[in-house]
């Protein structure tokens, strides 16, 4: 038996170590290793929660202030932290969404979307793409379309997955796009599966943990027209992608359609506590104000969480840290061309949007293990997938540039060594 007493996530648990992180800065955290405590550098925001990094003081107070505040509350209640979150969340999304759904988590806010269309449309299918992750929980990992799913089925009945598309840049500047289904395909996935059955379709504006699968132009265009001809409701799942991952609030501004619902968690508080939300357009919301919202949770609207939330949003606008993103992912973008650029044979397809980047490897599992153990030697954290070969980026938005190019220098240094 392992000699720890609590499980590892996603792990067989002999010989499963832990990473004992004991604080951090900015972009890098530090971890004790038996006596020594070492610093690394996050290239991977953590569990791509980090946005604003290791040791943001504005929030660590805000949430001592809220202990000595107000801990207790039921979900009915109101505060005025609460709605002043809720009005902040709605007045950085598009213009007529206005109900906000608090949860614990991105799991939880999923499930709750998954609710609040089937409640809405009276319909009970859902479709998702196979490369996806959209949480743990059983309808959020059976919407989910990778590796995690199938182990744990039967899931959730009503739930239809189709293939992606995408879009990767070759050596030399050439794009291809791939996967299989654009919009059109998935516009006949509806039509076969019958429209009338279907409550909603669930995106990433980018899969992150699956790729950094950036869709091209007209992808999400072509969805939104889908759902409209046939009163589907669309839900862009920007858990991972959200508060400026990609150089926007929620992600899919830069890809020409609005959703019906966005889910939120991870950035929102920048991992300092526990805090989701479904955001809702009105033309959904309107459906509950005389129908009952099926849906709550104990820890509804938490004080702690929300309290993170509300100063992590504050600090997304004083540092102009979205903004920030947008600039600093141009850069990052180009750096790591200009290695693909110089290391085709070993890195044949790229993709980047905004500060998430995935690397795709050539190569077989051995020699992405190599890869983990040089970016580990050189204390560069990352998301090494080895069953996509692919090398995922996904720095905290305070990084400095002159990290951020000691991050991508290190990790050509990686790719090149365990050639």
């Amino acid at each position: 038996m392992s000699e720890h007493p609590f499980f590892f996530t996603w792990s067989a648990q002999r010989g499963a170590k832990p990473l004992e992180i004991v604080g951090g800065e900015g972009a890098s955290f530090d971890v004790r290793d038996g006596e020594r405590v070492e610093r690394w550098l996050d290239m991977g925001s953590l569990s791509y929660q980090a946005n604003l990094g290791h040791g943001c003081r504005r929030v660590i107070d805000a949430m001592k202030r809220q202990c000595d505040e107000l801990l207790l509350t039921v979900p009915s209640g109101g505060y005025p932290a609460k709605d002043a979150l809720a009005r902040k969340l709605l007045e950085h999304a598009p213009p007529g969404f206005t109900k906000v759904f608090f949860t614990l988590g991105g799991a939880e806010a999923v499930e709750n979307a998954l609710k609040i269309a089937r409640l809405a449309t009276g319909r009970h299918k859902a479709i998702s793409r196979y490369r996806s992750y959209h949480g743990a929980t059983m309808g959020a990992l059976t919407l989910s379309g990778d590796h995690r799913r199938p182990p744990l089925e039967p899931g959730l009945a009503g739930v239809v997955h189709v293939l992606d598309q995408y879009e990767s840049r070759l050596p030399g500047g050439a794009r291809v796009v791939e996967g299989g289904a654009d919009a059109s395909a998935i516009a006949r996935t509806m039509e076969l599966e019958g429209p009338e059955t279907i409550a909603a379709i669930f995106l990433e504006p980018v899969p992150g943990a699956n790729g950094a699968l950036v869709p091209p132009a007209g992808y999400w265009t072509g969805v939104r027209g889908a759902c409209d001809r046939h009163g589907i409701v669309l839900v862009a799942d920007c858990v991972l992608d959200g508060f400026g991952r990609l150089g926007s609030w929620y992600g899919f501004e830069q890809l020409g359609a609005t959703p019906d619902l966005i889910t939120i968690s991870k950035g929102l508080t920048g991992g300092y506590a526990p805090l989701g939300a479904v955001l809702v357009h009105e033309r959904i919301a309107k459906v509950f104000e005389d129908r009952v919202l099926l849906a709550g949770l104990t820890f509804y609207g938490h004080p702690i969480g929300v309290a993170a939330g509300l100063e992590a949003v504050r600090v997304y606008e004083d540092e102009k840290l979205v903004e920030r993103a947008a600039v600093l992912g141009a850069r990052m973008s180009a750096e790591i061309a200009a290695m693909q650029d110089r290391r085709g044979e070993l890195i044949p397809k790229t993709r980047a949007m905004g500060l998430l980047a995935g690397l795709e490897i050539a190569g077989d599992a051995a020699r992405f293990t190599r890869l983990s153990k040089a970016l580990d030697a050189r204390r560069v954290y990352t998301h090494p997938n080895g069953r996509i070969r692919t090398l995922i980026i996904a720095p905290p938005l305070v990084i400095t540039e002159d990290e951020l190019l000691r991050g991508v220098g290190a990790i050509e240094e990686a790719i090149v060594e365990s050639a």
